[in-house]
């Protein structure tokens, strides 16, 4: 039988309690844990282990296309900003040179059951030059049945027209993905990201037309200029627009870590008190509009997959953000991708020079990463299971990896009790689930089993704060 997770319930008191710097746990152990000590060697042992026949995966694949024509000032992605196309040709050179050498570390029998292309701005390439790195990539690697796949991708709807998604979609794309973040003029130019709405549902048109099976939209709540009023407004058109998901981010202001950043003024940003006001405001329309609120920053209709995943306990959670292909091993391609290859992490370096001097020398573009042991296995099991579905049975954990769940977490149980005198979450006969209350905070009750979470430091901050 199916878990249906409740919908949250915004208590300002709470959320303002527990504003605080935490991990968004895309990961366990977070990317700061990260070393140079884990190499192209490391990466290529790992690989060889996931090939056993008692441990092979399916595989999904990463692709990033770092470039974008001009800066979004909240932005804190990974990303060149250039109007020179030749360097995307370029880029993709590089590219299948990558893929050359890394596909050979999995069996060819591996079927590949999710593509994701990110950025940047991965529609900075033209469609043919999408087509020839997915035909590139199928000539690696084993492709599923194109109805099981999930092949996805980023748009930035000002930079792709509706003819591009009919050639995407014949490349084979079913999800698409659109930047939004507001649709008010004023929030537009204070981040240097002037949209127009008709040209966005033109697109979330053409992917209806052409059969892509999910669309979702980006916005994000925190950002200079921004009042309840104009969010409102920003909402009113995308629940009009129906998109299968709907992502809400909150803005992280850390200009001592994005550049881009410090062109906006302190001073044009919403309080923390008009902060949980759009929070407010956005979780409470799409609730009322039938989404389901998945998790962190993420809604999506019933019918769409990723309910169907939560309810039937099949969600996961990993770089890409929330999906259903839970039991794959992640394979990133391009600068900054990171990889997931058995108990391994591996990162590309984040610099386009280094990435390309590796290649050239004719090494795997292995920057940092490191094996996980036992510990991080269970802990990062503990933290997916709270992240997708907000709940822990403390038995199965236990039985899985051979341990009492209450003795080996005696340290965290205290911190657990806490947050349930709040009012965060509720132990059960077998375990703890998040409360409405505490579905917004599922980040704070994760950190609870965090072994390398370092002492907070308020003067620089190194995680976005949690609301």
């Amino acid at each position: 039988m199916g878990i249906v997770s409740p919908s949250p319930l915004f208590d300002a008191d709470l959320l303002r309690r527990y504003d605080t710097p935490g991990p968004r746990y895309t990961s366990y152990p977070t990317a700061p844990q990260f070393s140079a000590r884990f190499g192209a060697q490391e990466l290529r042992e790992c690989a060889a282990a996931t090939n056993r026949q008692d441990q092979a995966r399916p595989l999904s694949l990463y692709v990033h296309v770092p470039f974008c024509t001009s800066p979004c000032f909240y932005c804190g992605c990974n990303r060149v900003i250039t109007r020179d196309k030749a360097r995307g040709e370029l880029y993709m050179d590089y590219l299948y040179r990558e893929i050359a050498r890394m596909a050979p570390l999995f069996d060819s029998g591996r079927p590949v059951v999710q593509l994701h292309f990110g950025g940047g701005t991965p529609n900075f390439l033209a469609p043919a030059q999408i087509a020839d790195c997915v035909a590139e990539l199928r000539s690696q690697f084993s492709f599923a049945p194109a109805d099981t796949m999930d092949f996805s991708i980023e748009l930035d709807p000002r930079f792709v027209t509706p003819a591009d998604i009919g050639e995407l979609a014949r490349v084979g794309f079913n999800r698409a993905s659109l930047g939004v973040q507001d649709f008010d003029p004023d929030v537009q130019k204070a981040v240097n990201r002037v949209q127009r709405v008709d040209e966005t549902l033109a697109i979330m048109a053409a992917c209806r037309e052409h059969g892509l099976r999910s669309v979702n939209i980006d916005l994000i709540y925190g950002l200079p200029k921004q009042t309840r009023a104009g969010f409102e407004r920003t909402l009113d058109i995308v629940i009009q627009a129906r998109p299968d998901r709907i992502a809400v981010y909150s803005y992280a202001h850390l200009p001592h870590l994005f550049k881009p950043q410090q062109r906006i003024a302190q001073g044009d940003l919403p309080g923390r008190e008009a902060k949980l006001g759009l929070l407010q405001c956005a979780v409470e329309r799409l609730v009322a509009a039938g989404y389901v609120y998945i998790g962190m920053d993420h809604f999506a209709l019933p019918d769409d997959e990723l309910a169907r995943a939560q309810s039937r306990g099949g969600l996961h959670r990993n770089f890409m953000g929330y999906t259903t292909h839970a039991d794959s091993d992640l394979v990133g391609f391009g600068v900054s991708a990171i990889s997931h290859v058995g108990d391994s992490f591996s990162q590309n370096p984040r610099d386009l020079p280094g990435w390309e001097r590796a290649i050239d020398e004719g090494r795997l573009p292995v920057w940092r990463g490191m094996p996980l042991d036992r510990d991080d296995v269970l802990r990062a099991e503990v933290i997916q299971e709270l992240m997708c579905h907000g709940r822990l049975d403390y038995a199965r954990i236990g039985n899985r990896f051979g341990i009492d769940f209450a003795t080996y977490f005696a340290d965290a149980l205290p911190r657990l009790q806490a947050l349930a005198d709040d009012g965060l979450l509720a132990f059960t006969r077998v375990g703890l689930h998040a409360t409405p209350k505490g579905r917004l905070l599922l980040r704070v009750i994760a950190m609870c089993f965090d072994r390398y979470l370092p002492p907070a430091s308020p003067d620089v901050p190194r995680f976005s704060n949690t609301i």
